[in-house]
């Protein structure tokens, strides 16, 4: 324990402590946000996919949800993630040392996002089984070529290798890196019959996406290669926000490290083969990324499934030195991201009054009153927002749904699929709002519409109280114009099926 060094008093499991503590009850003060009261709604209607990725983090909280609605019950698969790959880190780098096994391990748990980060998302799975591929496929070269056992172990990867892509697409960006470091960095005789046992067990997971959306008018092809890319032109601005990113999340010394030291990062990669594997791994990802980053904005947690083999680069090549100097640094940044934590959630709600962010705060903050404001209306009205993020999370805390009203975004359109616009005619709407409406904008969907307004934390909102659905109006200017604008299938990709255009535009092809 000697090289760690953090200090007499705090021996490494401290750390390790300390973190889970923190973790534990950061997942259960922090409110529920939009992306995850979203993925929520996905687990409450188990389907085989949804709108807009596949369905694996859905599958996971309809499980969960069995349990119970607690936050920090939704959120233990991001709670207990960190720890997994930690231990990850500690595996990949036992063979050369119990002590760099165990810095491999606290560089790992103590990179920003695996201290902060509780939220339960779809990243949440793609990290998870992209890590356990990444040692099934080092398993894989530990082993013989072509025996039994290293086959075994590539059909492992692969396998995992599908169930992240039921995660998130970008885990085919982890079999793109296998299949480089199978045609380029490889020599031995039996990495084409593993690349291929590799990818014969992946395949299954993209198949049934595949198979799934002919039947669901291909919506995560639409949203993820279509309707998103829309306007994506190319700048010179996101690739240095990706490095800034890059730099926040696998920590500035570790890369400088990295970079300083690179002549031991060089002869690692040479002369060890899981060092090799690691580096490779990692690099292709990242250096996709960064080439997307030309034309679009690359997000923090895009790249989160690839960055702990960073930490794990540096425990296999540089000197325990200067990974002790690492891990120093490492701690204290995770303090000072723990003493924040605890200040934002210890501050109240008004110190973020003049931010434009307020009423969403409040609305999330403070939903259990929110929704007070709204119980005399329970009965009569179907509950309504106009963005996916405010209505999945007041439909989280009412445990009753909140409607989409109106086009919405590219984003997030799951709604689409549950709400039956059809069945509402006739019936009462209440839509909450967090900004002035003007009546004349809902005229044409109502009978009659009133406006009201209340004021809470000194954030206001608007009941639009719509009278009288009509059914007929909102067809023809609203959904008319999301099928146009979200639901335009390309002529190239056969169709099984389309809930969305069958229920409202039986009709027409």
């Amino acid at each position: 324990m000697k090289a760690l060094n953090f200090s007499p008093a705090l021996p490494p499991w401290f750390w390790l402590l300390a973190l889970v503590v923190f973790r534990l009850w950061f997942s259960a003060v922090l409110p529920m946000t939009g992306d995850e009261a979203y993925f929520v709604f996905w687990g409450e209607h188990p389907s085989g996919g949804y709108y807009d990725h596949p369905p694996m983090v859905g599958w996971w909280l309809a499980g969960l949800l069995s349990i119970s609605r607690a936050e920090w019950v939704l959120r233990l698969p991001a709670l207990l993630l960190p720890l997994v790959l930690a231990w990850s880190g500690w595996w990949l780098v036992r063979p050369q040392g119990v002590e760099r096994a165990r810095l491999a391990a606290l560089l790992v748990l103590l990179q920003p996002v695996n201290v902060w980060n509780v939220l339960i998302t779809t990243d949440s799975p793609v990290i998870l089984f992209s890590m356990l591929s990444v040692l099934a496929y080092v398993a894989a070269l530990r082993g013989e070529p072509q025996s039994r056992r290293a086959l075994l172990w590539y059909a492992v990867a692969g396998a995992l290798l599908g169930l992240a892509f039921l995660g998130k697409y970008f885990a085919a960006l982890l079999g793109l890196a296998y299949l480089v470091h199978a045609l380029l960095i490889r020599r031995d005789a039996g990495r084409w019959a593993g690349f291929a046992l590799l990818l014969l067990f992946a395949l299954p997971a993209p198949i049934y996406n595949l198979w799934w959306n002919s039947s669901h008018c291909w919506v995560n092809i639409l949203f993820n290669f279509i309707n998103r890319h829309d306007t994506a032109i190319l700048t010179w601005t996101q690739p240095g926000l990706y490095l800034v990113s890059l730099l926040y999340l696998a920590t500035p010394w570790v890369l400088y490290a990295l970079w300083r030291q690179r002549r031991y990062v060089r002869d690692a990669v040479r002369r060890n083969a899981d060092a090799g594997a690691v580096f490779w791994l990692m690099l292709v990802p990242l250096l996709l990324f960064a080439l997307m980053s030309l034309w679009r904005p690359v997000g923090l947690h895009w790249m989160v499934s690839f960055i702990p083999l960073l930490a794990v680069l540096a425990a296999m090549a540089l000197p325990q030195a200067v990974l002790a100097r690492l891990l120093k640094w490492s701690a204290l940044f995770a303090v000072l991201h723990v003493l924040v934590f605890v200040l934002l959630v210890a501050l109240p709600t008004e110190t973020w009054k003049k931010s434009r962010l307020y009423d969403g705060i409040v609305l999330t903050v403070h939903a259990d009153e929110l929704l007070a404001q709204l119980q005399p209306y329970a009965g009569d009205y179907l509950f309504a927002m106009e963005g996916y993020s405010p209505a999945a999370t007041l439909a989280y805390n009412a445990n009753r749904p909140f409607a989409v009203f109106g086009e919405g975004s590219i984003y997030a359109r799951q709604d689409d699929f549950i709400t039956d616009w059809r069945a509402q005619d006739g019936r009462n709407v209440l839509i909450l709002r967090k900004s002035e409406p003007s009546a004349g904008d809902y005229a044409a969907y109502f009978r009659q519409v009133d406006l009201r307004n209340f004021e809470l934390y000194g954030a206001r909102y608007w009941l639009v109280l719509g009278q009288g659905f009509n059914y007929s109006a909102y067809h023809e200017r609203v959904l008319t114009r999301i099928r146009q604008r979200f639901y335009r299938i390309p002529e190239w990709l056969p169709q099984r099926g389309c809930g969305f255009c069958e229920r409202y535009f039986p009709d027409k092809p």
